[in-house]
């Protein structure tokens, strides 16, 4: 984006400066994230958390917002920042702090720290002290912001596992509560007691999937199976689940409960055609469906397991051209998505065990912690990029799967390497959504001859593409090395005539680096000629300013 489309879209997100958002010069990042007591990156982070969390965003003037970027970076880097930081603010916590990149076409790079709201009666500390907003000014936290921090309740309330004494039996959908016994069957067909549960009455099978309370209707009990009319019942909070079309196409449909049924309805709402993908070492194409039904249910379900529901938000499901997104309300509940990409951690504690439990019970998630990683995989089976989290902020999660493939390289590779290792696939994912990886990982995979190019532009190597014949995409992240580019210079002025550097440019800028923008391109053309003038002796240059023209002194073609 250019600087003014930056300042925009931070003048429309962090419109003005309050106790929960902070505009900060700080190009020079050596003594701004640990520097003056009070003034500094960790300082300010303290002060935000201990209200109700926000937004530092660094590398903008104060006051007018005018993008400056940060010029000295030091040692910091957006991956490892974070941790720093976290080791300097005791307290601070470390699941819904996150650092967002932005830059712009001409290089300048602002960062945006999410601060997330202290945990309850734990005030986050910077110096060894506690800081605070008021007004305008950070100053260290007043006693009566300490003593109410310290007086804040730590009860945790399961909103889902609240008895509605008003509900009925009769409030729940007759085919919801059929399909809950399907349901709870497969999920126990090899228990001791599968052959009673066709003998159970209704509240039965409910308390023994923890539905209900001792035949009482809990909220989740009217999420997943409720009839729609009995919604009125978890007022104000709205259980409802949006799918949105954003295309030329523009449509909507609004699903509330009985959720065990609904998010079949919006599974069926989904554009879902067929892929195909042409391997250079088979003779048919492989045919892939956009999306995988069950990579599209496990996202839904998630975010019906994991919406904080006191947030009086609905569940959103956009679907755009390329992928659909799924938001929810509620910041990731324990660690942050990655940590389940692999499906070796499993989480301790959910924000709504009574629901996720009832929703185990009937088939429709684990709590192992494997829904992440099996999304992961069945992306990797159908050779398309790896669903992201990206677009989560503090407050929300959202999870977008991809119906389309981003760099061909990539997806060739999964389908003729089908041995690669899941962690390389995860880093090489994300060096073709252009996102940051880290030094030791970059290293690891240039070792191995699977990435080239300078950071943070890497690329698919030669090693792939020669194994892949994906060679025109190669060179298209290389580019063409500078005695072709010379030759061609030679070979365009021989034959054309004297021709000024903007058409240069335009003829040499296709031959380029993808990754490159446009100013270092043209930064790139100058440096070329120039050699080509001094050292070589081969060009010249007739003129100066917008009439100056390049010309070779070699005899021209006849």
């Amino acid at each position: 984006m250019t600087d003014k489309e930056l300042k925009a879209y931070l003048q429309s997100s962090y419109p003005a400066e309050n106790e929960s958002c902070e505009w900060k010069e700080f190009k020079n990042l050596k003594h701004t994230v640990s520097g003056a007591k009070g003034d500094d990156i960790i300082s300010y982070a303290s002060a935000l958390a201990n209200m109700e969390g926000g937004h530092l965003i660094i590398g903008v003037k104060d006051k007018s917002l005018e993008v400056v970027g940060i010029q000295e970076f030091d040692d910091y880097t957006a991956d490892n920042i974070r941790l720093r930081i976290l080791g300097k603010c005791p307290n601070l916590d470390s699941e819904g702090f996150q650092v967002e990149v932005l830059s712009t076409e001409t290089t300048k790079t602002v960062w945006v720290f999410h601060i997330p709201k202290h945990q309850s009666r734990l005030p986050v500390y910077a110096h060894d002290k506690a800081w605070q907003r008021i007004h305008d000014s950070l100053v260290e936290m007043r006693p009566e912001r300490l003593a109410a921090i310290l007086a804040e309740s730590i009860e945790v309330v399961d909103w889902s596992a609240q008895v509605v004494a008003s509900a009925q039996l009769s409030d729940l959908n007759p085919a919801a509560l059929a399909m809950a016994r399907t349901k709870f069957k497969e999920k126990n067909q090899n228990s001791s007691f599968s052959r009673d549960i066709d003998d159970w009455d209704d509240l039965t099978l409910l308390d023994k999937a923890k539905v209900t309370i001792q035949g009482q209707m809990t909220r989740a009990a009217l999420l997943l199976l409720g009839n729609p009319e009995a919604s009125h019942f978890l007022l104000p909070h709205p259980a409802q689940i949006t799918w949105k079309l954003e295309s030329e196409e523009k449509d909507y449909r609004h699903f509330g409960p009985p959720f065990l049924l609904e998010t079949t309805g919006v599974l069926q709402c989904i554009r879902n055609t067929k892929h195909k993908i042409f391997p250079d070492s088979q003779l048919l194409s492989t045919e892939v469906s956009k999306y995988d039904t069950r990579v599209i249910l496990e996202g839904l379900h998630n975010c019906i397991a994991h919406q904080d529901y006191t947030r009086n938000a609905r569940i959103l499901v956009t679907e755009r051209i390329d992928r659909l997104l799924f938001e929810n309300d509620g910041s990731f509940f324990e660690g942050q998505p990655e940590d389940y990409f692999t499906g070796e951690r499993t989480p301790r504690t959910y924000r709504n065990p009574w629901l996720a439990q009832a929703m185990v019970n009937m088939n429709m998630i684990d709590t192992m912690g494997h829904g992440i990683h099996s999304m992961i995989l069945a992306q990797r089976r159908r050779y398309f990029p790896l669903p992201d989290f990206g677009q989560s902020k503090p407050g929300k999660v959202a999870l977008e799967v991809y119906g389309h493939v981003i760099d061909e390289n990539y997806s060739k590779l999964l389908l003729e390497h089908q041995d690669l290792e899941l962690a390389k696939v995860i880093l090489l994912d994300r060096v073709q959504k252009r996102q940051t990886i880290t030094d030791e990982a970059a290293a690891m995979l240039r070792k191995v001859n699977l990435i080239e190019g300078r950071k943070p532009n890497y690329y698919v190597s030669a090693k792939i593409a020669e194994a892949t014949d994906t060679k025109p995409s190669y060179t298209r992240n290389k580019g063409l090395d500078k005695a072709k580019l010379k030759a061609f210079v030679l070979q365009h002025l021989q034959k054309f005539g004297a021709t000024p550097r903007t058409q240069l440019e335009e003829l040499l800028f296709g031959m380029l680096p993808e990754g490159l923008s446009a100013d270092k391109k043209r930064y790139k053309v100058k440096n070329l000629l120039t050699e080509m003038r001094v050292k070589d002796k081969n060009v010249h240059c007739i003129g100066k300013g917008i009439n100056a023209r390049w010309v070779t002194l070699r005899p021209t073609h006849k």
